[in-house]
């Protein structure tokens, strides 16, 4: 495998396939429009990792694992924290609509940028009209699961084809109020806990919860690996504020921002919310799954209308990660399209800077949701939310190999740009790269998600495969030759 060669900016202010962006005022330099303000991608960044995940599959990670659930969460955030710290090691340098897709085509190869970007790009959206049409269903069953994905993605898909900006405001709102929701139900669980907040009426809270049903562990060390499969999912997300970057007014302040404070978002909003539930209920406790583990921790402690206050702040954060999902999806598409690794069309903007071909291509994807929450709507939800896991691991393992060789280029190339660098590199790095093969392998292992695993491998081996064939029919120097004839007529 060859590292791709300079991307020097293309002449006359025309994006060569592959190119970061090259401006951030205005027009970006290859369409986008820097529409995105600093205090939009802040609240990306903070809200980014409270994914509908933590409301939905937090239930089920509890049942898995019990109190052990903590660690597994602190697993799987300890590997976001090492991914998040590498790819923005990679985007303060060069911030691009592609993230983690590009810097795999520059480190190492097409073959890795077209696998990555495509795998990521059709699972994201489905995953989470999925997720968003399950909780849904639940809050107003009435209305059937496909119809409220399909509801939310009609409505979503119009906010982001207005432009990037009314894309950004309604993700400062929607983020604002999970960040708000989560830190408020931190602080009052832990009054309840410690048995200091006006009016509980749960006095069996507290710190004994950890271990008196059965144990920290009752379903065993292995337990912990399968919580780590359940929970990845939630962490879905984290990377979206490297994509957004690109069309942000400061992409190398924002991606800084971002990745330094990762961890105590990831402390506050995961392991801090979850440690609340368990120590105000027993982990068994049946209204956990029933009712939703936060509804029924609040629930506990008397707080009136826990119920209806929880379902408005979960519609919020359905609709903040359906609206990520699209952009994501749509920018990720079009960076894919760039490169020639998609349709022409997705590469092309209107006259506000929006990529419209692309994110109605991305669209497709979720209406595909929606068809599969019309046929198989009781079980196509946890296909997804294992299956979408897997392929969590298999995107930040690829980042983790693509940052390997992207520091060497970067310091050959634009050395003065690495102002965010990967902590104790190439140690840190191959811990990571060992971490995510161990969970790997313990899934092929584990009876519950093997099955979920290997149409995962299938899936991802498939579009490696098909890039592979592509670039030996199509090479990259007869993809960029016509690109750049299509310029010039």
């Amino acid at each position: 495998m060859t590292s791709q060669p300079s991307l020097a900016k293309a002449d006359s202010g025309t994006a060569s396939p592959g190119d970061p962006q090259s401006g951030h005022n205005g027009d970006n330099g290859d369409g986008l429009q820097a529409g995105l303000k600093n205090r939009h991608l802040s609240m990306i960044a903070i809200g980014g990792v409270i994914g509908a995940g933590l409301f939905v599959g937090s239930s089920s990670g509890i049942a898995a694992a019990g109190p052990a659930i903590l660690i597994s969460y602190a697993l799987v955030g300890t590997m976001v924290v090492l991914v998040m710290r590498m790819l923005g090691e990679m985007a303060a340098a060069r911030p691009t609509s592609g993230s983690f897709s590009t810097y795999a085509d520059q480190a190492l190869g097409r073959w890795a940028g077209f696998s990555i970007g495509w795998f990521f790009w059709v699972v994201v959206l489905a995953v989470e009209a999925t997720a968003g049409a399950v909780i849904l269903n639940g809050w107003i069953p009435a209305v059937p699961q496909w119809g409220w994905a399909l509801i939310v993605m009609v409505v979503l898909t119009a906010t982001n084809l207005v432009s990037v900006g009314s894309y950004g405001e309604f993700e400062f709102w929607f983020a604002g109020i999970k960040v708000v929701a989560i830190g408020g139900f931190v602080i009052v669980g832990l009054l309840a806990v410690f048995g200091v907040l006006p009016g509980s009426d749960n006095p069996g809270a507290g710190f004994a919860h950890l271990t008196d049903a059965g144990g920290f562990m009752p379903k065993g060390a292995g337990a912990i690996l399968t919580g780590v499969l359940m929970v990845v999912f939630s962490f879905m997300g984290s990377e979206i504020v490297t994509l957004a970057a690109g069309e942000s007014e400061d992409p190398q302040r924002a991606v800084t921002k971002a990745t330094n404070s990762v961890i105590w978002r990831i402390g506050v909003f995961y392991l801090g919310s979850i440690f609340v539930v368990i120590t105000l209920l027993p982990w068994n406790d049946k209204s956990i799954v029933k009712d939703g583990s936060y509804v029924a921790a609040l629930n506990s402690i008397g707080i009136p209308h826990a119920g209806q206050v929880m379902n408005v702040i979960v519609l919020t954060a359905v609709l903040s990660c359906l609206n990520s999902g699209l952009y994501t999806a749509s920018r990720m598409a079009f960076s894919l399209g760039q490169r020639g690794d998609a349709p022409r069309a997705f590469a092309r903007t209107n006259s506000r800077g929006v990529p419209q071909a692309a994110i109605l291509g991305s669209v497709v994807f979720g209406f595909v949701a929606v068809w599969f929450n019309y046929q198989w709507k009781d079980t196509v939800f946890d296909f997804l939310l294992n299956s979408s896991g897997a392929v969590a691991l298999f995107v930040w393992l690829m980042i983790s190999f693509t940052q390997l060789r992207m520091r060497g280029i970067i310091l050959r190339e634009e050395p003065e740009k690495l102002v965010v660098k990967m902590w104790l590199f190439p140690y840190l790095t191959w811990v990571t790269i060992a971490m995510i093969s161990f969970v790997l392998v313990y899934m092929l292992t584990d009876e519950a998600g093997r099955k979920q695993v290997l149409l995962s491998l299938l899936a991802a081996a498939f579009v490696v495969v098909f890039s592979l064939v592509r670039e030996k029919i199509r090479p990259r120097d007869e993809v960029e030759a016509e690109a750049t004839e299509q310029v010039r007529s």
